[in-house]
């Protein structure tokens, strides 16, 4: 999950202090969300796949398997 917001935010550009802003938390809060050092709140994982326009699994990497 780190790697996708990570990715996602360099993708687009953005430093750790303006997705910290638009989420309304400190950079150091969002830095941490960024390198797995603390567990990343629900309402925090909403507002990044909303602001990126993708979906919750993709930001925590899940996959589903192919059905045969």
């Amino acid at each position: 999950m780190k790697n996708r917001i990570k990715d996602l935010r360099i993708d687009h550009d953005l430093t750790q202090l303006q997705i910290a802003n638009y989420l309304k938390c400190s950079q150091r809060a969002y830095s941490h969300y960024e390198n797995g050092e603390r567990e990343i709140p629900l309402s925090i994982l909403i507002a990044l796949a909303d602001y990126y326009k993708v979906s919750l699994d993709y930001l925590v990497g899940r996959n589903f398997p192919k059905n045969k």
